[in-house]
């Protein structure tokens, strides 16, 4: 036997260009759902190596597909229905076109979708791409944010504190300092660093002298999720980025950077439902996922199943 039986067959599943099968959004002007997710498969990359993350989307998606007739079956990770009322389903927006010689315009793009998805009152779930993408969304964020202001709890290998790199000062290693920047952002908790990152020793101090708190992975482990939940004031509007390689690679290997001590799925999925047991998420992008380095789909699948938990919690919040 030459060709891969089709499992998902098994649960009755079909062929879906959507996330978990859910309706599509092709037109943002008419969204009428409370939580949009959105491919962006490119921001401002490096011209060293492009639009790495840039077939991640789609990859993320296909690792759903067995599961898009069981969408109505009990999840236990959800404690029910992932989606728990109809109403409060997600519907997938597609992905947005990009042009990697033209960072800007990339920003531009997304900026102003995420905008347009706060507009219509929903929340943004953004699928990447690499971890620029973040900035363009905070600035939407900023765009709509009147007096509020927000913690961003990051959960990364990485603490992306650099200035520039490869005199590009809006790429993947700048994302925190530039949500460091923007007067809507009063808190940044940085999760799961670890290893060797990009950071000069200079540019974690900087973090610390702006005011982040840091809960890097050894500690996590050790004293566990609370101690980074405890962090974010009761009532706070909440911003959650999360980076692929904050898992460990044992568990999602399809990542650009590897390295031990990342983070479990219980230890990342318990992050974000506490996060929105301290507040309320207005916000969540998944980042860095390279379909190029995964092993027979287990880091897709994963993290397309932390996704999944996340719009769990997502749904409840909006119910």
């Amino acid at each position: 036997m030459n060709q891969k039986p089709d499992l998902g067959a098994l649960f009755g599943a079909g062929e879906t260009s959507t996330f978990l099968g859910l309706d599509a959004c092709t037109d943002l002007s008419t969204l009428d759902a409370p939580i949009a997710i959105l491919g962006v498969p490119c921001a401002t990359p490096y011209a060293s190596v492009g639009p790495y993350c840039r077939n991640a989307p789609a990859a993320l998606r296909q690792a759903t597909a067995p599961l898009t007739a069981n969408l109505e079956r009990h999840d236990f990770d959800s404690g029910g229905q992932v989606f728990p009322e109809k109403r409060l389903r997600a519907v997938d927006c597609g992905d947005l076109a990009f042009d990697e010689s033209d960072g800007a315009a990339n920003r531009d793009a997304i900026r102003g979708a995420v905008r347009t998805i706060l507009d219509r009152g929903a929340v943004p779930v953004l699928l990447g791409g690499d971890d620029s993408i973040p900035i363009p969304m905070l600035q939407a964020i900023g765009d709509t944010a009147g007096e509020r202001r927000f913690t961003i709890l990051q959960i990364d290998a990485h603490i992306d504190w650099r200035q520039t790199h490869m005199n590009e000062p809006m790429g993947l290693s700048s994302t925190m300092r530039r949500a460091s920047e923007m007067a809507h952002v009063e808190r940044i908790v940085q999760v799961g660093a670890r290893g060797i990152g990009s950071a000069a020793t200079t540019d974690y101090e900087d973090a610390l002298a702006w005011g982040v708190s840091f809960v890097p992975a050894r500690e996590l482990h050790r004293a566990g999720v609370q101690a980074a939940l405890d962090l974010i004031p009761e009532g706070s509007d909440i911003i959650v980025c999360i980076d692929a390689d904050a898992i460990d690679p044992s568990l999602v290997p399809g990542v650009i950077a590897r390295s031990p001590g990342g983070l479990t799925y219980d230890e990342i999925t318990d992050l974000v439902r506490g996060a929105a047991a301290r507040g309320r998420i207005a916000a969540i992008d998944f980042v860095e996922f390279m379909p190029e380095r995964d092993v027979d789909g287990i880091g897709a699948l994963f993290f397309a199943r932390v996704i999944t938990t996340a719009l769990g919690v997502i749904a409840r919040q909006k119910a």
